[in-house]
């Protein structure tokens, strides 16, 4: 598992931004999920970096990373560590929230990326319609405001699950793996403090602009109305196209992640 002297730090204009840097060849760049950090790509990383150099981001506010104290876009963190790290034009991989990272990257900073996978992911500005997920999320964010960690570590973990399963239907390694990093990263907040990221809008009408290769990987427990707006997002883009997991959910790199990485591989030979 990685430790903080295993990462290297970017002085970025408000703090350190922290990655992990490992491998030679074609930029391949990791960007995870919400409330957690690189670690979740602890199974990619060494079978991306055999012949790719691997970049591994802590996205701010989230792992070894600096908290904002102004405002900020993920796009912009991450064209300037690309920047710093002389790594574009990179392949950004993201899940989840680190997938719309990858996609507002590609609409704001085309010049810097040659291929996105998003999995679990689609617009930045995604609204969830079903109603169960709805109910998590509302659930996850009361908790979360209101300073109950161990109540929204539940709902956190049964969103991991999906909508149609219950945490415990999911192997309980993935499930320590991940409260580990979140712990971690909500350690490093309050509850009630000021969100300093500025999302992006009107993400939908600037997807037909991005005009590198696509992949979306969902799995197939996962929202169903991520997965129609992920096949959507795929459909606009100029060259995409979509993959599923069979039974798995949210995070189909740590359910089944030889298939995702050959998966990710396969892309990767076709640009």
């Amino acid at each position: 598992m990685t430790v903080a002297s295993e990462l290297s730090f970017f002085a970025s204009t408000d703090g350190d931004i922290a990655y992990l840097d490992t491998g030679t060849g074609d930029p391949v760049v990791l960007l995870h999920a919400g409330y957690i950090d690189h670690r979740l790509f602890e199974a990619q990383v060494p079978v991306l970096a055999a012949g790719h150099r691997v970049i591994a981001v802590d996205i701010r506010g989230h792992g070894w990373t600096a908290n904002a104290t102004k405002a900020f876009r993920w796009a912009d963190d991450l064209a300037d560590l690309l920047r710093h790290l002389d790594a574009g034009p990179a392949v950004l991989v993201g899940v989840s929230m680190g997938g719309a990272v990858a996609g507002d990257t590609a609409i704001e900073y085309p010049e810097l990326v040659r291929g996105i996978v998003m999995s679990g992911a689609s617009v930045s500005d995604f609204q969830y319609t079903h109603e169960t997920t709805r109910q998590i999320v509302a659930e996850s964010q009361r908790t979360l405001h209101s300073g109950d960690i161990d109540g929204w570590l539940k709902v956190f973990l049964k969103s991991v699950a999906g909508p149609f399963r219950e945490a415990d239907e999911t192997d309980p390694r993935i499930l320590d793996h991940l409260r580990e990093m979140a712990l971690h990263t909500i350690s490093k907040h309050t509850p009630g403090e000021r969100n300093w990221h500025v999302p992006m809008t009107d993400t939908w009408a600037r997807v037909p602009k991005i005009d590198v290769p696509v992949l979306t990987v969902n799995g197939t427990l996962d929202s169903p109305d991520l997965l129609a707006d992920a096949e959507r997002f795929a459909d606009t883009a100029r060259n995409g196209r979509s993959v599923l997991v069979e039974g798995t959910s949210h995070f189909p790199n740590l359910e089944k992640p030889e298939e995702f990485n050959a998966i990710v591989l396969d892309f990767l030979r076709s640009l």
